[in-house]
């Protein structure tokens, strides 16, 4: 080979590997700029944490699970063993229970015992996402926190130890404190933190890593350590609050979703999921299941003569009883919404708004209320409502991944808008937003487009015409330079079961 050959050959080697190699390292870097969001579970053990418990597990590809903690609530405490009474400080509870040396514990073991039910539907988890976790990564995240009583925070457990070396590791990224029942084993990590530190040279530092890595996600006030310890001591900790829109998926649902969408929540729906989806969704508790719950005084649940008529409603049999805590994972699943760190945009956690009081506290309640089409009434509970049918249906696929392969199962449609997320727009002019859609199983992508009305700034309807995959959008005349209008573009396939991802584009008047 003469030289001139040899260098040109040499020459497009060199160009073919370059061009790899930026393609690699531009995925890489993207991967590195929007990594999985890491969390930890605190929970109690209650019938819904176990079914919120199950569909998390179905969801473990979207996040890294950091750390899975067993803790106590004002609902549910193990006891010290040794006869010690104890009354509740939260109103509630108090009444309804008064002394008690333990309360409606469901033990340890359920943990452990799911968590290994995944494990033999992982095996077919990851023919259709290879990012699912092993059963023996989650077995080696779980830890016993404190659970002797409601709010117990005297003492380090393995659990509080565990959330302390986390809030404390080299990784600067976000860390969710998912709260499912109390708050005390996260306060007894924080309290840990705080003793160790408080009065030494680096506290302060230590203080800002903390209070820059946190973010508590909870469902209510379950005992006081929040508002004893946790807000006056650690106040520039983010919390996202959730105590009205979580019913969308609590025991109150029937109450809380307009009837017109009670069929995603029934037997007819959740039956074939639970019944027929492998070891894992078989121990998720229904209404009249036959199977009762770990550690309830009174069984309401798993009898059809009791399901039928409770403090609850009226039940049929595998009719959804709650997963009040799914919010607080849901808020993590990145479906195309982008309010991971925007709570107040809104998506399959709920919306929260930033306090006019407490600036480190996103909240639910009337200032995070959505309009409701069914009722024609602003809903405090419709910014988590609104998104049911498409959080059931992907539930349903989930369910098909445990027992099914790739080919005979469905998977959400990716979308993208050509013009991108953010534009700047002229008030008084038309604009074209052209939607991109692919879908893994080649199915027909259906594409809506809306306004997400209660979000924007400039709180005003704006005129929208979608053909195809094209809308065009006409901003109003009298919008003011810095005003924002949120647009929804929803992308639909239509395998079986139907999946739904989005896209939202956020307009700001120039």
């Amino acid at each position: 080979m003469n030289k001139r050959l040899q260098f040109i050959l040499y020459f497009a080697f060199f160009l073919l590997i370059s061009a790899f190699g930026e393609s690699t390292f531009g995925q890489k870097e993207s991967s590195l700029a929007s990594p999985k969001p890491r969390t930890i579970v605190t929970t109690d053990g209650e019938l819904d944490d176990v079914d919120s418990f199950i569909r998390m597990l179905l969801y473990t590809n979207e996040y890294k699970v950091e750390g899975l903690i067993v803790s106590s609530s004002q609902w549910h405490y193990k006891g010290d063993g040794k006869g010690t009474k104890f009354t509740s400080e939260m109103e509630m509870t108090k009444k309804l229970y008064g002394e008690r040396t333990e309360l409606r514990w469901p033990g340890e073991q359920w943990i452990y015992d799911l968590v290994d039910a995944y494990g033999k539907v992982y095996p077919n988890l990851v023919k259709h996402s290879k990012d699912f976790p092993t059963h023996q990564y989650l077995r080696d995240r779980i830890r016993i926190g404190n659970i002797d009583f409601e709010g117990e925070m005297e003492k380090d457990t393995e659990g509080s130890d565990f959330i302390k070396a986390k809030l404390l590791d080299d990784d600067t990224s976000p860390l969710y404190l998912q709260v499912w029942g109390g708050t005390n084993t996260i306060a007894r990590a924080l309290k840990s933190i705080e003793i160790q530190y408080k009065n030494t040279p680096e506290w302060d530092k230590i203080y800002k890593k903390v209070c820059q890595k946190a973010i508590i996600y909870a469902i209510l006030d379950q005992d006081a350590t929040y508002k004893k310890y946790i807000e006056p001591n650690w106040k520039d900790i983010k919390v996202y609050y959730n105590a009205n829109q979580f019913w969308s998926f609590a025991y109150f649902w029937k109450r809380a979703v307009p009837e017109q969408l009670h069929p995603y929540l029934e037997g007819k729906f959740m039956g074939d999921i639970i019944n027929n989806h492998g070891p894992l969704l078989k121990m998720y508790y229904s209404y009249g299941d036959g199977n009762p719950p770990l550690g309830e005084i009174e069984d309401i649940y798993s009898s059809m003569e009791k399901a039928k008529k409770n403090q609850w409603g009226s039940f049929g049999q595998y009719d959804f009883i709650s997963e009040g805590d799914s919010p607080a994972f849901l808020h993590l699943v990145d479906v195309g919404l982008n309010n991971l760190e925007n709570p107040q945009d809104g998506g399959w956690g709920g919306r929260l708004v930033q306090s006019t009081v407490t600036p480190s506290r996103w909240e639910d309640g009337k200032a995070a209320a959505d309009y409701n089409p069914f009722t024609q009434k602003m809903d405090d509970a419709y910014a988590q409502t609104k998104w049911i049918p498409a959080i059931q249906e992907d539930f349903a696929a989930r369910a098909d991944w445990c027992i099914k392969d790739f080919k005979n199962a469905n998977h959400a449609p990716k979308i993208s808008v050509k013009e991108g997320n953010k534009l700047k727009v002229k008030a008084g002019e038309k604009i074209t937003l052209n939607a991109i859609t692919t879908d893994p199983d080649g199915n027909k992508v259906a594409i809506k487009v809306w306004q997400y009305q209660e979000v924007d700034t400039a709180q005003e309807a704006i005129k929208i015409e979608t053909k195809g995959s094209k809308s065009v959008i006409e901003i109003p005349n009298n919008l003011k330079s810095g005003e924002n209008i949120h647009i929804i573009v929803e992308g639909k396939d239509n395998g079986t079961p139907s999946l739904t991802r989005y896209q939202r584009v956020v307009l700001t008047v120039r």
